[in-house]
């Protein structure tokens, strides 16, 4: 399992919901932290809990379907002088849901794409070159298991297209220590998931995490986190290698 401790994790959408509880839980196994936030006081509470666990954290913002912004606060981490060995894409829009659903508008899509897939493979574009270079990353994607609705057109498809990018960027670090794999919150109560939703956000941990931890040169992933709710980490992180395998094959 992955030592964490003194590494430098991103995390986009960490000031409220499932980002927040997977920024303190990093911050709890040692893992320093830049948190992304859509305004940089909405990260003031997770910093201030971050740093009184004994990390190191700084906050960054931008809107994510605003791409000159997200190009800005790449720029922005980088001018920190930190490594980043992880990478956890939890940011995300569920824009509408439409029971009209053939009057969808073209809009769903385009705000979709560029919040959840667009801004998402910039980070890992941006990300993932240094990580190679370094021997050494972890990313994790949020995904979603929504599917057979077309009331959330626009949502589903552009996580779709995401999970596409993963596993495809996957194929190309498989067997090296540079990993990047999908996970799934599952349906929780959080400002996405709304009120009704059966699962507490806190049930997604630590599963929404074990991309971070786990060890075994395996990419491409679907790592959804109600599989492992309830474990320890480490039994979290020997379910993962054992029973998820990798989709490109054997020779």
């Amino acid at each position: 399992m992955v030592d964490v401790k003194g590494r430098w994790a991103f995390i986009t959408g960490a000031s409220r919901g499932i980002g927040y509880l997977t920024a303190k839980f990093m911050a709890e196994h040692g893992c320093n932290l830049v948190l992304h936030s859509r305004k940089k006081e909405h990260t003031g509470k997770i910093l201030e809990e971050a740093r009184a666990a004994g990390v190191e954290a700084r906050a960054v913002c931008a809107e994510l379907s605003d791409l000159d912004a997200v190009d800005k606060m790449l720029s922005e981490i980088d001018s920190f002088g930190v490594r980043i060995d992880i990478v956890m894409n939890n940011a995300g829009l569920q824009i509408a849901y439409r029971n009209d659903y053939f009057d969808t508008p073209v809009s769903d899509y385009t705000e979709s794409f560029k919040i959840n897939c667009i801004a998402p493979a910039m980070i890992c574009y941006h990300f993932m070159p240094l990580m190679i270079k370094n021997g050494f990353g972890r990313i994790i994607n949020t995904t979603s298991g929504i599917r057979l609705e077309p009331q959330q057109a626009g949502y589903s498809a552009s996580k779709a297209a995401l999970d596409k990018i993963t596993i495809d960027l996957g194929s190309t670090v498989e067997g090296t220590d540079v990993m990047i794999n999908l996970t799934d919150p599952g349906w929780c109560r959080t400002d996405l998931g709304g009120p009704n939703a059966p699962n507490a956000p806190e049930s997604a941990i630590p599963g929404i995490a074990v991309g971070a931890f786990i060890d075994d040169r395996k990419s491409g992933r679907y790592l959804n986190a109600p599989f492992f709710t309830g474990m320890s980490l480490e039994d979290a992180v020997k379910k993962a290698e054992t029973e998820f395998d990798s989709p490109y094959g054997r020779d």
